[in-house]
């Protein structure tokens, strides 16, 4: 039974010309290169004279469909108002995982720069000592929000930080006047139960104090409760920058139960009942071509029909979990929203959202193999219970499938199901309505939010000391549909657990290891072909050969460590992504 897929499927840097910020060559083609979908304008007339809060949110884990503005059917009102109200950007990417995210929003440039060259719980020797792959937000870079809080910003942060624990590397050593942090990756969204059996209890601080939590607890209301009373307690005249950072909705899932009790039966119909759904909602907002393809999942993951009813029930209450967390996180936004509106703030408030990383299909026993035991004696996980402070499940690979439709796997991978992710800016008076297709990066945040505070970039010196510079570029203008989001000449490159990519135009390269890529480098023209189905390498040598370069040069321009071997020394890049859905 071991092998039978219907039980055991979960178990020297180049002139700056050509390579401007990590990030890319080109947009998406000239239909999407920098055009927007519905170009918002700016209306200059209506500009605010003070200076833009700031409402930065970031998520954890949510993949690219899961909001009802990007296709999902769980319930997102507030998000989904959000957006009509702002832009949305259908064309954005993060990092393959949280951490490098996190580097790359905080500093504005590559992670390989920043420090999160690789997490720091996956170094391998290889990448010890080398410069980048410290494994937190290093001193070569300065977090941005320092530069909003020399400005005269009050800066605020509630949530995951993940970029360090050292008192020199918490949130409030890199530029937030207040802030209540969790340190690491993953922690109990009820209580302060840790990640795993190295850490079973989570870290928090508030500022520069560890922090214990109350015993009434959840992590999406606790981080909302915080950030309110933060922007609460601001002055008047003066602006501020909040980023809540919610981990939300990483596993372990949990939730309230009356948020999964919502979702009950929602998911009886299966895998591909709802990722069909998702793809023809898609498709009627806009966001999918109509004769678009969807990527096949794995053929040794299961069918829905493969499963028995008890299995079939069990998939069912892991994604109702999921669904019930999502549904909570958007309360929690609207709770956001409505103090901003009753205070007289709204209207003068810059929103930024997006989640660090496509969805996690990984499940966690399997992904942390040293876990196994301690879940096991530690948790109850059976369907009923599913949801509980109790529990500590993750709905793996084909749930995650269904999250990242319609593109190519999950969180960890260099596919678009990895580093595509769901993302809008919201600006009030500043800015129309409507969709951006313009290839953005979470690098271009960072520049991006600077502009609109009216704070310059520092370049290469930050009081004295030699710090790189931002790569990111400023997408005020594109947001306005004054300008393209990059231009001809740009590049954009990925390299994490040893899997790469780079962009250029509507061209794609990718190197993943088998049994999820081909151990080959494959090549893809998204324009056609965003399930990146269609491996072009063999019939078009000599762009291969024109990536190829691009590859090089980023890996170059970012010190990045790499050879092909690097992966297999990866837990995170070996897990088979199965799992037994009768556990």
């Amino acid at each position: 039974m071991q092998n039978d897929p219907k039980r055991d499927f979960r178990r020297n840097r180049p002139p700056a010309a050509t390579w401007r910020s990590v990030a890319t060559r080109a947009t998406m083609g000239a239909a999407i290169a920098g055009v927007m979908v519905t170009s918002p304008v700016v209306a200059q007339q209506t500009l605010a004279s003070d200076r833009p809060n700031i409402v930065l949110m970031v998520v954890d884990d949510l993949g690219y469909s899961d909001l009802g503005a990007f296709g999902g059917e769980i319930a997102t009102p507030n998000l989904d108002a959000l957006i009509a109200d702002g832009v949305q950007l259908t064309n954005f990417y993060a990092a393959p995982a949280c951490s490098p995210t996190r580097s790359m929003l905080m500093s504005g440039t590559d992670n390989h720069i920043a420090g999160l060259g690789n997490m720091a719980e996956l170094l391998v020797d290889e990448q010890r000592g080398r410069p980048g792959y410290e494994g937190f937000l290093n001193d070569r870079v300065v977090a941005f929000p320092q530069y909003l809080l020399d400005a005269g910003y009050n800066t605020y942060m509630a949530g995951k930080w993940h970029l360090g624990a050292k008192p020199e590397l918490l949130p409030a050593s890199r530029g937030f006047e207040k802030s209540l942090a969790m340190m690491a990756g993953a922690a109990s969204h009820f209580n302060q139960g840790g990640a795993g059996v190295k850490n079973p209890k989570a870290s928090y601080f508030d500022g520069m104090e560890p922090f214990t939590l109350p015993e009434q607890f959840y992590s999406t209301d606790f981080y909302t409760d915080k950030i309110i009373e933060y922007m609460k307690s601001e002055p008047a005249d003066q602006p501020f920058m909040a980023y809540v950072a919610y981990t939300a909705p990483h596993w372990p899932l949990q939730a309230p139960r009356e948020s999964i009790d919502k979702y009950r039966g929602k998911y009886d119909a299966g895998y591909e009942v709802i990722r069909d759904a998702r793809i023809a909602r898609m498709k009627e907002l806009g966001l999918l071509a109509t004769d678009a393809e969807a990527a096949v999942p794995n053929a040794k993951w299961p069918k829905w029909a493969d499963l028995t009813p008890e299995q079939q029930a069990r998939e069912a209450r892991l994604m109702e979990t999921y669904a019930g967390m999502i549904d909570r996180l958007d309360y929690n936004v609207g709770r956001i929203v409505a103090y901003l509106k009753e205070s007289g703030k709204y209207d003068n408030t810059i929103f930024v959202f997006m989640s660090d990383n496509g969805a996690e299909g990984n499940d966690p026993e399997q992904t942390v193999a040293e876990n196994r035991a301690w879940l096991a004696e530690n948790f109850d996980n059976s369907t009923d219970n599913i949801g509980n402070a109790n529990s500590y499940v993750g709905y793996g690979p084909v749930w995650g499938q269904v999250s990242s439709a319609p593109f190519r796997m999950f969180k960890g991978f260099t596919y678009e199901g990895g580093i595509h992710v769901p993302a809008f800016v919201t600006a009030p008076g500043r800015l129309k309505p409507g969709k951006n297709a313009g290839l953005m990066s979470v690098m271009d945040i960072a520049p991006t939010l600077l502009d609109y505070a009216q704070v310059p970039q520092p370049g290469t010196e930050y009081k004295g000391k030699q710090i790189e510079p931002i790569k990111g570029v400023s997408q005020v203008a594109a947001l306005s549909g004054q300008a393209a989001a990059r231009g001809a000449e740009d590049t954009v490159g990925w390299e994490l657990f040893g899997r790469t990519a780079v962009r250029d135009g509507d061209w794609k390269l990718v190197w993943s290891n088998k049994p999820f890529g081909t151990g080959n480098w494959e090549l893809f023209d998204l324009s056609t072909d965003p399930a990146e189905a269609k491996d072009l390498a063999a019939s078009n040598p000599d762009k291969l050969a024109e990536m190829m370069k691009d590859w090089d040069a980023y890996q170059q321009a970012n010190g990045v460590v790499w050879n092909e071997g690097l992966v297999d020394q990866m837990y995170y890049s070996n897990n088979d992504t199965h799992f037994d859905p009768a556990q």
